[in-house]
């Protein structure tokens, strides 16, 4: 009774305390049109992307903006002619600047995407432009996202504007996992805490980050974060901690073209990171399963012992919680179109989840580090950067 009574005021104190995570109405804040349009450098790390490609780039080519604008696609060591795939959409349908490029091998120290990025960057800054947009080779944008972004970094003194993109949610493994992980992400992170001055916490979407240039540099990114393997949230709190004005919320227009239609794809896609997002931390591993357990199966677990050994207070605290549960769950699915009784199952996406850490872990004591796009990084205690 008491371990149900725990999960309940847990549940209780995310509803209320943990900074409304489980809203789904943070989107672009209000804006209006600058008087001067910045120039934009778009940069796009890619590898191995030939699959989702003729999706994605030509919806940034196609922006409608009314400033200068380029983009820069930085071809990392693909073997599946990205680089001639983008070069031949640009041929296609024209539309905004396209330079190709690939920056070799990363040296030690390096995870492959911010290698790529700092090159990209690099090209960038010859242009001198006030903003660069980071975001990845699978994100398709609608034509006016690059200036309502922009738009809304003006008008909020923003150094970063990040957007959640929309993942796909078609096969029944999507459906199930893909609206659990932007909603636990969101529990980690609330959007309100993020976009708020003086408040730690700082995050976001590498999938789309508008960051003004001089902040970059002054940030050293992505110089200073180039070991991480969740850069997204490294780069946020780059920013954040030299003083930068940060904001991430859902996005409306931009959505990943990515599909993971089999469980072992959104499994490789979790697990790749998990542990690095407990430091690498044992007890942090142990406390993390011990917090979900108590959070996400106990509620479930209670109602059902409750109801077979005819405990009542048991089975009564053990059902709220997962009413509580299940109601906070329901904006995330509305937000992704998906059927309300698919809350209900949360548990069991949690036990997964769940199941994905702790084999993130495993992986990363077998000495196999974090693995993405056949390329396999260095376990942070054997990664020595520039500064020792």
């Amino acid at each position: 009774m008491w371990i149900a009574a725990g999960s309940l005021a847990a549940w209780l104190w995310l509803l209320f305390c943990q900074g409304f995570f489980w809203r789904t109405d943070i989107r672009l804040p209000a804006r209006t049109d600058p008087d001067d349009w910045p120039s934009v450098a778009v940069v796009v790390p890619a590898r191995d992307e030939a699959a989702v490609l003729h999706e994605s780039l030509p919806s940034l080519l196609a922006q409608d903006y009314p400033g200068r604008a380029e983009v820069f696609l930085v071809d990392d060591g693909s073997s599946d002619g990205t680089g001639e795939l983008a070069r031949a959409l640009a041929s296609r349908y024209g539309g905004l600047p396209l330079t190709v490029d690939s920056p070799g091998e990363p040296p030690a120290g390096w995870t492959g995407k911010l290698w790529a990025v700092r090159h990209g960057v690099g090209l960038a800054r010859a242009r001198d432009p006030e903003y660069l947009l980071l975001t990845d080779a699978d994100i398709a944008h609608a034509p006016d996202s690059l200036r309502e972004l922009v738009a809304a970094a003006r008008s909020g003194g923003f150094d970063a504007v990040s957007l959640m993109a929309r993942l796909r949610v078609e096969s029944l493994w999507e459906r199930l996992v893909v609206p659990a992980f932007v909603y636990f992400f969101a529990q980690l992170y609330p959007f309100r805490r993020i976009g708020r001055r003086g408040a730690r916490t700082a995050a976001a979407a590498g999938g789309c980050v508008l960051l003004r240039a001089d902040t970059a540099e002054r940030a050293r990114i992505p110089d200073a974060i180039r070991h991480a393997v969740i850069d997204d949230v490294a780069l946020a709190r780059a920013v954040k901690g030299g003083g930068g004005h940060i904001w991430l919320g859902l996005a409306e227009r931009v959505d990943s073209v990515r599909p993971y239609p089999r469980l072992y794809d959104l499994w490789r896609m979790v697990s790749r990171s998990a542990y690095a997002q407990l430091r690498h931390n044992p007890l942090l591993l142990l406390g993390t399963v011990l917090g979900l357990a108590l959070v996400y199966l106990v509620p479930t677990v209670a109602l059902i012992t409750g109801l077979a050994l005819g405990s009542t207070a048991v089975a009564v605290l053990g059902g709220l919680a997962w009413l509580v549960m299940t109601g906070t769950y329901l904006p995330m699915l509305r937000y992704y179109g998906q059927p309300l009784w698919l809350a209900p199952l949360l548990p069991f996406t949690a036990f997964l989840y769940l199941l994905m850490t702790v084999d993130s872990a495993v992986q990363h004591y077998r000495g196999r580090g974090a693995a993405w796009k056949g390329r396999t990084y260095a376990r942070p205690d054997a990664v020595v950067g520039d500064d020792g």
